[in-house]
């Protein structure tokens, strides 16, 4: 079901069928960590007070390392018959990942199951194995994950782990369809539309004497068989875009320094509070480094006063996040955020503006986010923005994203052809001339 049509509720009308007939007497409830206050909120709305001893929920992302939390949920689902409900799938859908070993441990001892997600396949129907044997391996019908790759996946010789493409999808969407529920918006819901837009700016001169040197420096390490290489290679580019010098030599991890003495000389930064001028109302920024969060943070809490902008991200606890949220609903007016702790279960749909201040090439997060706020309960329309550096990695990674593909594996593509990749990463030859490029203050070189 896509993103906000009713997934948690038409779930609770499932489980109270199985519970009213006896059939099952717990719940065992796996979502993202970020996403448990709210799941809790929803699930008293719908039913009432007094399910707590009930409904056991769990984050996902703690059954990849905690031993004692795995061990409690095993002796829970053996002593009661337990209903498993795996919330965003798509977390679990690499098969050989620990969690996903663990949660298929559970499984087995739990009749009925059901996985909830709005975007299962993010890239490919390699995702469909792992989720669907946590319902049960009888669905595909393969007991391995080799066995469905030897039928399904047809792997490059020369490039390990990449898939050139899928075989007998048609079989894997006859075996899927008797147990497979869908429900897009635009068949149950009258949402007001979305609406995009790609804000344009300029680098200034040493982030552009940095680019090249960065980009010319990293492509010369890569290796189309190494695919670290390859992220190695845009990683070091993202951080320049985003205002850094990169300070590590190839083989070192890649470190970095403030590129502007103050974060508001950064071209992107103008751009963006030039943006954020024109807009009346509640802004999400999405970004995906936790320092942009931080800078931002302070220049807008600077501009704005204080306590306008909240943050949302990994190192903060769910309890501070929480308290961020409810912040924004009610005084806030900025929530800056990175997508993978914002980006699921939550309801925001009281805002009508999402900047995405840098992009990673992550569809299905992509997906998840943008819905947060355009969903039940959305009565205006829906502003997306993205903040794009004019003929640089941007627009490769913006462009992967609106075609649901794999940064990576278009690079990879590129060198097959012979391409001058180099010109690739810069947007290659292209027609600019309907696109409004914004010039910021420059920074002047010595």
């Amino acid at each position: 079901m896509e993103m906000g049509t009713g997934k948690t509720r038409t779930a609770l009308e499932l489980i109270n069928l199985r519970l009213t007939k006896g059939k099952v007497n717990k719940i065992l409830w796996l979502c993202p960590c970020s996403v448990k206050r709210n799941l809790r909120e929803d699930i008293i709305k719908h039913t009432g007070e007094g399910q707590e001893d009930l409904i056991t929920i769990c984050g996902i992302e703690t059954l990849s390392s905690s031993i004692r939390t795995n061990i409690r949920l095993l002796k829970m689902v053996k002593k009661y018959k337990a209903y498993l409900i795996v919330d965003e799938s798509n977390l679990v859908k690499n098969f050989f990942a620990q969690r996903t070993k663990n949660i298929v441990r559970i499984a087995q001892y739990c009749k009925y199951k059901l996985i909830l997600n709005g975007t299962p396949i993010s890239k490919s129907e390699k995702d469909l194995f792992a989720q669907w044997y946590i319902l049960d391996w009888r669905i595909l019908g393969y007991q391995s994950f080799w066995s469905f790759a030897a039928n399904h996946l047809e792997y490059d010789d020369r490039i390990p782990g990449k898939i050139n493409r899928c075989l007998n999808t048609d079989y894997l969407v006859r075996k899927i369809a008797p147990y497979t529920y869908q429900v897009k918006k635009d068949e149950c819901l009258d949402l007001p539309d979305k609406t995009y837009e790609t804000i344009y700016y300029e680098l200034d001169y040493e982030q552009n004497i940095e680019y090249e040197r960065v980009k010319d420096l990293f492509l010369s390490d890569v290796d189309e068989f190494e695919p670290d290489t390859i992220y190695r290679l845009l990683s070091a580019m993202q951080l320049v875009i985003s205002g850094r010098y990169i300070t590590s030599c190839l083989q070192e991890s890649i470190n970095s320094i403030p590129m502007f003495e103050k974060p508001e000389d950064n071209p992107r930064v103008q751009i963006l509070l030039d943006t954020i001028s024109k807009l009346s109302g509640k802004v999400i920024i999405f970004c995906k480094y936790s320092r942009e969060i931080l800078d931002l943070l302070g220049i807008l809490n600077n501009i704005y006063g204080e306590d306008s902008a909240v943050p949302i991200y990994g190192k903060l606890s769910n309890k501070a996040r929480q308290n961020n949220i409810e912040k924004f609903k009610n005084t806030a007016k900025f929530l800056i955020a990175n997508k993978q702790c914002a980006g699921y279960g939550l309801n925001l749909q009281f805002c009508h503006y999402i900047i995405y201040y840098s992009n990673d090439w992550d569809y299905a997060t992509r997906s998840q986010s943008e819905d947060r706020v355009h969903r039940i309960g959305q009565d205006h329309k829906v502003h997306i923005m993205d903040i794009c550096a004019y003929n640089k990695l941007d627009e490769r990674i913006l462009s992967c994203l609106w075609r649901k593909e794999d940064l990576v594996e278009e690079f990879k593509k590129e060198i097959s052809k012979k391409n001058n990749v180099s010109v690739w990463m810069d947007g290659g030859v292209k027609n600019y001339k309907n696109r409004v490029i914004k010039n910021t203050k420059k920074k002047v070189s010595s």
